[in-house]
């Protein structure tokens, strides 16, 4: 607590007061333009990935980065997604996976998660990820295969949020495009899903069309004036 009290003190003397007339264009409105859909996982941080400001993403995480088909039981995720495109009208979903995972990893092995019911019954929106996974391989590892599964359950979920009819309806007008990616916390590379390829390929390559230069001199387009510090 005594670290976040302090980062509280120091966003309050510093941070703010040098972006105020940001955050007082921010104060009523939100107009992101991405649903971020990731991992609860505390390595994970959307903003600092993307290097987006406040206000840039709509940032919806829970276990393993899983969007649950569309059922008449409503949910968090379920609520989510309907705000972000019917309300928001966010034009692009990004569902993003990361190494290491643990959702995976209890996903791939039931064992692990045995003794956690309501965690055990969320990674059974991942069975179908698992079940083309294990389909290629005679015996399942989590060394061997976690990154296979991670990229399978990144791509499945993709496939569940079709079926939400916010996410539909949108789609169908042409107003929303899903995408997937997964993103490595030792290296910080990110690797987003290729349909034209129909593999996991660098963001290098995934959005080259996006880009005119060369992506080494490309700077992300921000106005807050003070990124934050990553000190102890």
């Amino acid at each position: 607590m005594k670290k976040l009290v302090k980062g509280v003190s120091e966003f309050q003397k510093s941070t703010f007061p040098n972006n105020q007339e940001f955050f007082q264009e921010l104060a009523n409105k939100q107009e992101p333009e991405v649903m971020f859909l990731t991992c609860c996982d505390s390595r994970v941080d959307p903003s600092l990935i993307t290097e987006t400001d406040p206000g840039d993403l709509f940032i919806h995480r829970n276990v393993g980065n899983i969007v649950p088909p569309h059922a008449l039981v409503t949910g968090g995720v379920t609520a989510s997604i309907e705000f972000a495109v019917a309300v928001l009208g966010v034009k692009y979903i990004i569902v993003c996976g990361h190494t290491d995972c643990g959702a995976m990893k209890g996903a791939m092995n039931p064992d692990l998660a045995k003794s956690l019911p309501y965690v055990n019954n969320w990674l059974s929106h991942s069975a179908a990820a698992l079940a083309r996974v294990s389909a290629k391989h005679d015996e399942l590892s989590i060394e061997e295969h976690l990154h296979e599964m991670t990229e399978e359950n990144v791509l499945l979920q993709l496939r569940h949020l079709e079926t939400h009819p916010s996410v539909a309806t949108s789609m169908a007008k042409g107003n929303l495009e899903l995408h997937g990616w997964i993103y490595d916390i030792g290296t910080g590379g990110v690797n987003c899903f290729d349909p034209n390829q129909g593999k996991f390929v660098s963001v290098q390559d995934r959005y080259a069309h996006l880009h005119t230069t060369d992506w080494k001199e490309t700077k992300p387009d921000r106005r807050f004036k003070q990124v934050r510090k990553l000190c102890p």
